[in-house]
C-alpha cells in the first residue's frame, strides 16, 4: 500500500509540475521540468535513507526526528485542536523568551523554528498517511519553486548563459543534497528567492503591484519562522540594490557603503538599544555550538563582543565557512564528499579566473547582491559555527547565488578540454 500511494502521488505531482504556471514561465519544456523535480525526489529519498544508516556520521539525526515529531502532532491535531495550534505561540511558553529574538538559549524564536517544521509535516502526514517518503514528493513540489524563481532571474542576467546557470543552480551536489531532504533549508532558500524574485522584476518593471509585496513579505516571513538572523543579512543587501538601482553609474559603492555603515551599527547599535546587541548574539551563538558534542567539531578560537575580537577571527571565519573540510577533516565519506564539493568549486573558480568572459553580465546589481548577502552568510557561519557538517548545510543555500555567476562568466570554449566545446553550442540553441 506504501508503495502504490508513494508511485500515485509521484505520478501527480510529475504532471502538476508540468501545469504549474511560474515553473512553465520559465522556458523549460515539460520533460526537463519533470527531470528536475524526479531529481529532487531523489535527493530527497537519499537524504532519508542517510538519515536511518548513517545519520550519526551524516549529521542527519534531526530529519527522522521532525518526522516522528510531526506524526505526534498530527494525533494531537486529531485529538485537541487548540492545543495544536496555540502551542505555536508565547502564551504557551512559562519562560520569559519572547525578549531573546536572537537568544541560543531560552528563546521561543530559537525554538519556533523547529516548531513550524514540525508542524509543516504533520499537514503533510493527513493526505501521505505518516510516510516519510510520500512527504519528500510534498515537500520537493514546494521547494521547487525556489530554484526556478532564481532561475528565471539569472536567465534574464545572463541570457547566453541559460544552460549553465540551470545547471549551476541545481547541481550543486550540497545545496541539492540539502535543500531536497525534509530540513529547513529547502524553505529557507524558497524565502530567499522569492524575495530576489519580486525585488528584481519589480525594478525590472518600475513598479511595485500587490503580488511583489506578498511575494517579498512572504520570503521574509519565512525568514523569520526559520532562521530570524537571515533577516539582518538580508537587509542591507536590498537596501544597497534599491539605492544602486536609483543610482546606476555608482552600483558598486552603493554596495560598500550600505556594508561599510551596516558593519558600523552592528557594533554600535548595542549601545542605543541594549537588545540590538548583534556582537553578543553571535557569541552566544558560537558558544551554544561549542557545547555540542558532534562527531565533525574542530577546536576554533572563542570570539569575544569587540570589534578587535571580530578582526582578529575574520581570517578564520573565512576558511571555516569556505574552505572547509580539508581533506585531513576527511574521516568518512560524507566529509570526503564536502571536501571534494570545495575541491571542485576552487578549480571552477580558478578556471573563472584563466579564462573569463566579459560582457556576460546584462545586471551587475543582481550579481553585486548575490555576492555581498553570500558572502556575509559565510562570514556569520564562520563566526559561529564549529561544526563542519553543520558548516556544509548552513552554506549550502549560499553557493547557488555564486556558482552560477562564476560558471557563466567562464569561456568554456577556452578550456583545454574538448569534451566542453560543445557547451555553447547546445546553450545557443535557445531551446528557453
Amino acid at each position: 500500500m506504501e508503495y502504490l500511494l508513494f508511485v500515485v502521488y509521484l505520478v501527480i505531482f510529475a504532471w502538476l509540475v508540468t501545469r504549474t504556471r511560474f515553473f512553465d514561465r520559465a522556458g523549460l519544456n515539460k520533460d526537463q521540468l519533470v527531470i528536475l523535480f524526479l531529481v529532487k525526489v531523489i535527493a530527497g529519498i537519499f537524504y532519508g535513507w542517510i538519515g536511518i544508516y548513517y545519520g550519526s556520521y551524516a549529521k542527519m539525526v534531526d530529519t527522522w526526528s521532525y518526522h516522528y515529531q510531526s506524526i505526534e502532532e498530527l494525533k494531537l491535531l486529531t485529538a485537541n485542536p487548540h492545543e495544536y495550534f496555540s502551542s505555536l505561540l508565547p502564551a504557551a511558553r512559562s519562560d520569559e523568551g519572547l525578549g531573546e529574538f536572537f537568544g541560543s538559549y531560552n528563546s521561543y524564536w530559537n525554538d519556533l523554528k523547529s516548531m513550524i517544521f514540525v508542524k509543516v509535516l504533520s499537514i503533510f502526514d493527513i493526505f501521505s498517511m505518516g510516510n516519510y517518503y510520500v512527504n519528500v514528493i510534498f515537500y520537493s513540489y514546494i521547494t521547487l519553486f525556489g530554484p526556478i524563481a532564481l532561475y528565471r532571474v539569472m536567465k534574464e542576467v545572463f541570457p547566453q548563459e541559460k544552460i549553465i546557470v540551470l545547471i549551476a543552480i541545481f547541481f550543486v551536489p550540497s545545496f541539492l543534497y540539502w535543500a531536497s531532504g525534509l530540513h529547513k533549508e529547502g524553505l529557507l532558500f524558497l524565502g530567499l528567492c522569492l524575495i530576489i524574485y519580486h525585488v528584481y522584476f519589480a525594478l525590472q518593471e518600475k513598479k511595485w503591484p500587490l503580488k511583489r509585496w506578498l511575494g517579498i513579505l512572504l520570503g521574509i516571513f519565512l525568514f523569520l519562522l526559520l532562521r530570524n538572523f537571515l533577516l539582518v543579512l538580508i537587509a542591507p543587501a536590498i537596501i544597497a540594490w534599491l539605492l544602486a538601482s536609483r543610482w546606476p553609474r555608482h552600483q558598486l559603492a552603493c554596495f560598500g557603503v550600505v556594508y561599510s555603515i551596516a558593519g558600523i551599527l552592528f557594533f554600535c547599535l548595542r549601545y542605543i538599544f541594549p537588545k540590538l546587541d548583534f556582537p553578543q548574539a553571535v557569541v552566544d551563538k558560537q558558544q551554544a555550538f561549542l557545547t555540542l558534542a558532534g562527531n565533525s567539531s574542530i577546536p576554533i578560537s572563542e570570539l569575544k563582543p569587540d570589534v578587535f575580537s571580530f578582526l582578529i577571527n575574520t581570517p578564520q571565519a573565512i576558511t571555516l565557512s569556505t574552505f572547509r573540510p580539508y581533506p585531513s577533516d576527511i574521516h568518512h565519506l560524507f566529509s570526503m564528499a564536502a571536501a571534494v564539493e570545495v575541491l571542485l568549486l576552487i578549480l571552477l573558480f580558478l578556471g573563472f579566473l584563466i579564462w573569463h568572459k566579459k560582457g556576460v553580465i546584462k545586471d551587475p546589481k543582481l550579481v553585486y547582491f548575490c555576492i555581498f548577502f553570500a558572502l556575509s552568510l559565510l562570514l556569520t557561519i564562520g563566526f559561529s559555527v564549529n561544526n563542519l557538517g553543520a558548516i556544509v548545510r548552513y552554506r549550502s543555500i549560499a553557493l547557488p547565488l555564486v556558482v552560477p555567476i562564476i560558471a557563466a562568466g567562464i569561456d568554456w570554449k577556452r578550456l583545454p578540454i574538448p569534451s566542453f566545446y560543445n557547451i555553447t553550442k547546445i546553450n545557443n540553441q535557445n531551446k528557453y
